[in-house]
């Protein structure tokens, strides 16, 4: 039986451990089980139950207190997460498997562990050799996308991310539910941008000179040939948002495709979630 498997990734502060939370609970309201690892040596709270915890194996604390290393916060978890790289065989004894097994891996914020370090990469290999359909969720807070600027940089590190880790990939804006109503109207060229034209509105060439619009067509034609400036927003304020980001995963991972066709799992999603919003109501 094929395994499915969410890397949840993204900057710190983007929201990884809130979507793993969501994400479990909304599943649990329509009757789906969904377990989760969480692999930040660093994490100090979440509020699900965990299947694997890399803090059984490694603490960030022991690392930095270990005076023969003499690591700060971002040297101590790249250590932890390369000595999880030389022990997969500790996380694959964790990873008992069930039927319809997936999983949601709930992964550090240090963006540089997904961009040229190579042990997520790693880790995604494994994952692959363990029979486990492997799609990376790459989180963004949205009131981090309010300007070009911050937009241009958030897509080129989703694209990084894209690149290293060779795998099916999932934009998604979290904190929706934060933003001003005002914030929320500008976003909405974000989703879907042209990102040319989006580039010049925002920069103009009297003002910062005919390089800087060099630069900026060079890096929008770059973000459109990979396809990737995409991102789905997520309010967890509203089911129905957490419930058409599962059915897009799902596409994306291949979820249940051996078991039965697309269009009858998309019809069960919708059932499902017609029974979790009579439940609320109730």
């Amino acid at each position: 039986m094929p395994r499915y498997a969410q890397l949840v990734v993204g900057p710190a502060g983007s929201g990884k451990s809130a979507y793993c939370s969501h994400l479990t609970k909304h599943c649990s309201v329509i009757k789906r089980t969904v377990n989760v690892v969480n692999l930040d040596p660093a994490a100090e709270y979440f509020d699900y139950p965990v299947m694997a915890d890399i803090r059984e194996l490694i603490h960030i604390d022991d690392v930095m207190e270990d005076k023969s290393l003499s690591f700060g916060p971002n040297g101590g978890l790249i250590f932890c997460m390369e000595y999880l790289a030389n022990n997969f065989e500790w996380l694959q004894e964790q990873l008992y498997e069930e039927e319809d097994d997936y999983i949601l891996f709930d992964c550090p914020g240090q963006i540089e562990l997904y961009t040229h370090i190579p042990v997520m990469k790693m880790l995604v290999e494994k994952l692959l050799s363990w029979d486990f359909h492997v799609c990376v969720v790459f989180l963004l807070d949205a009131q981090f996308l309010v300007d070009a600027a911050k937009f241009v940089s958030g897509s080129l590190c989703a694209l990084s991310t894209m690149i290293n880790l060779e795998v099916p990939h999932v934009n998604v804006l979290t904190k929706m539910d934060l933003l001003s109503k005002k914030s929320k109207k500008n976003l909405n060229r974000y989703l879907e941008p042209e990102l040319n034209s989006l580039l010049m509105e925002e920069f103009q060439e009297e003002e910062f000179g005919i390089k800087f619009k060099s630069i900026n067509k060079a890096i929008a034609q770059l973000l459109d040939d990979f396809s990737l400036v995409h991102f789905i927003p997520l309010d967890y304020t509203k089911e129905e948002s957490i419930n058409d980001l599962l059915i897009h995963i799902d596409s994306t991972i291949q979820y249940g495709e051996d078991l039965e066709p697309k269009e009858i799992r998309d019809e069960i999603h919708e059932a499902d979630f017609k029974d979790q919003e009579e439940n609320y109501n109730n």
